[in-house]
């Protein structure tokens, strides 16, 4: 963890809700919100992916499992602003934003780079965006199902290079420790097998929905975009500990982030062709984002976030990047300066019809 720019954190209900009383666990908060100001002062990004809302909200209304759909989103709706106090409180003099993700969040391209977009902004803001499904209005067809799945997920749209997820086990084993005294504890996966994936057993605990199956699934997602993943216990003070070498399963990442996110863009299908003159090829190739100004050519029909292939002005195409525009918006600020895209859109749009990070040449 020592070399990474971006972390994410993944909190399970069991570690930030008291299964007795139902209470928010204060004092561990208060724990895992130093270690954040101590990773943040260090210049390190971090995510946080919790969970909780619903453990919370339930205690608020009064309500006894097992709650039905209804009664859970509304138990969710009443946890989620508990929670966000929480962390807001917690993590003070930083400060915090709660953002709520549902699976099509992560599958639609244009929502994609929506959220990319803002967790950038927000931790360039030197923000704590603190990340949960949003189980108010997510039905089964459109929820991540655990929040193990939701923070690989995050680490990958944010390009993350670690992905923390704290649990009430110290990583994965040969078989379950609490049945088989024989298990072994495994420190490091290179690759994730049928094998491993037949360790991981579906232990669940009292108030969190994941088992180590999911966790192990969570480690495939997070790996293949390149981000190691390190499965530890929720102890006081998690991520000091961790630095300092407590017992952990780390599964290690394909590359690196960004390399992964290029070749995620090559592998697509394009929706259109933009062309461009040698200013703007000898830009690309130096590193830097394409502007309207540039483009001499828009072909196809697509829409924000599509794939689009990249021509340079001998006709070879170059590469091919997300599209921050429209067919019909690109066209109509082709060869613009970026200042005056406003004019002609009528809103402000952004200075980028492709970023230098969507793209792959």
């Amino acid at each position: 963890m020592d070399g990474a720019r971006r972390i994410v954190v993944k909190i399970g209900s069991a570690l930030l809700v008291d299964r007795d009383t139902g209470a928010l666990r204060a004092d561990w908060l208060r724990g895992l919100a130093s270690d954040v100001a101590g990773l943040r002062a260090g210049g390190r990004d971090v995510i946080l992916v919790s969970s909780g809302s619903i453990a919370l909200g339930r205690r608020g209304l009064g309500l006894v499992p097992p709650l039905s759909i209804e009664q859970s989103q509304a138990a969710a709706a009443v946890g989620q602003i508990r929670l966000a106090a929480a962390y807001e409180a917690a993590l003070a003099p930083l400060m915090a934003a709660q953002v709520l993700l549902t699976l099509d969040d992560s599958e639609d391209r244009r929502r994609y780079l929506n959220m990319r977009a803002t967790f950038e902004t927000l931790l360039a803001l030197g923000v704590i965006p603190v990340v949960n499904e949003n189980d108010t209005i997510a039905t089964d067809e459109i929820r991540f199902g655990d929040n193990d799945r939701l923070a690989a997920q995050v680490a990958a749209m944010a390009g993350a290079d670690v992905c923390v997820l704290l649990s009430d086990v110290d990583g994965l084993y040969t078989a379950n420790p609490n049945l088989d005294a024989s298990a072994r504890h495994l420190p490091v996966v290179e690759a994730i097998d049928d094998d491993i994936t037949a360790m991981a057993g579906d232990g669940v605990s009292g108030l969190s929905k994941g088992g180590m199956i999911t966790k192990v699934m969570a480690a495939r997602t997070a790996t293949d975009a390149g981000c190691a993943l390190a499965i530890t216990l929720g102890c006081d003070r998690p991520l000091s500990a961790l630095a300092q070498g407590a017992q952990a399963t780390w599964f290690t990442a394909k590359g690196d982030p960004q390399a992964a996110r290029k070749r995620w863009i090559a592998s697509m299908k394009s929706r259109g062709t933009i062309a461009i003159d040698p200013g703007a090829a000898q830009a690309l190739t130096a590193g830097k984002s394409l502007l309207p100004a540039g483009v001499t050519f828009v072909g196809g029909t697509f829409g924000r976030g599509d794939p689009v292939a990249i021509e340079g002005p001998d006709g070879r195409k170059m590469g091919q990047g997300l599209i921050r525009y429209t067919a019909d918006e690109a066209r109509s600020i082709r060869g613009l300066r970026s200042g005056d895209i406003a004019a002609r859109l009528g809103y402000a749009g952004r200075a980028a019809l492709i970023h230098r990070d969507d793209m792959a040449l």
